[in-house]
């Protein structure tokens, strides 16, 4: 907890990027909107096929975990996963939202709440996943195969994974700066890592928990968009901050 309060405190004297450098993404040298990225149906079809492709290697990489974990992984995974779980993104979403309304920082308190934002969209999805995929941990079934859906078995996508992609892409991208980006990056490879060690996912299942947490942050971010969905519309104000979603049909 101390250690996340720190984070926090650095993230807020550090600060995102100034109105003027985020104009820069959004605008061309004629000044006018840059299109954003819009994710196509086929977009989803290239990462399916090679989520298909990566699974010739869950059983390799899973072996090779086995072999090499010990007493000193197993100690480092403890410590890094705490990075893919609510007293992390938790904490931090909360304390920038705080830390924003308290000194009447506005620009903090966004990225705090485009921080919740991603949480909570990534949460929904990882959640959608397990159930209708309920594909087994490794710690339960050598299958790699054995989807079942509704079975309550909950492999695929890996929440930690999603959590800390999510996390770390939606702080990077407001950061905006190449320190905040390998710190943060690095750590959320780490937390995947920690959950093959652990036994408790596949190769592929942390991959796919990436790919939710890094996709989740660029659309509540709004820098992709999907079908007709806005970015969110974050509101701070002196009585707090609020949170809304709007599509255009």
């Amino acid at each position: 907890m101390r250690s996340t309060l720190l984070f926090v405190a650095l993230l807020a004297a550090a600060g995102p990027r100034t109105a003027a450098a985020q104009a820069l993404d959004t605008t061309a040298s004629s000044g006018t909107a840059r299109p954003q990225p819009v994710i196509r149906w086929w977009h989803g079809a290239i990462a399916v096929g090679g989520l298909s492709a990566l699974m010739l290697l869950d059983h390799p990489v899973q072996r090779y975990a086995r072999d090499n974990s010990g007493t000193g992984a197993d100690n480092v995974a403890s410590v890094v996963r705490h990075f893919g779980q609510p007293e992390a993104y938790g904490t931090l979403t909360l304390g920038l939202v705080g830390v924003g309304l308290l000194a009447q920082r506005p620009d903090i308190a966004r990225m705090g709440g485009r921080l919740g934002a991603s949480i909570l969209l990534a949460g929904a999805t990882v959640e959608v996943g397990k159930v209708f995929l309920g594909r087994p941990r490794p710690e339960q079934s050598l299958d790699a195969d054995g989807y079942a859906p509704f079975s309550g078995q909950a492999a695929m996508p890996s929440g930690h994974s999603a959590m800390a992609f999510a996390l770390a892409t939606s702080l990077s991208d407001d950061i905006h700066r190449p320190w905040a980006s390998v710190g943060l990056y690095g750590m959320a490879t780490a937390v995947a890592w920690s959950r093959i060690n652990d036994n408790r996912h596949w190769l592929t299942d942390v991959t796919a928990g990436a790919l939710v947490g890094i996709t989740s942050a660029k659309l509540a971010s709004g820098r992709w968009r999907i079908f007709h969905l806005r970015s969110p519309s974050i509101i701070v104000g002196p009585a707090g901050a609020g949170l809304g979603w709007s599509a255009a049909f």
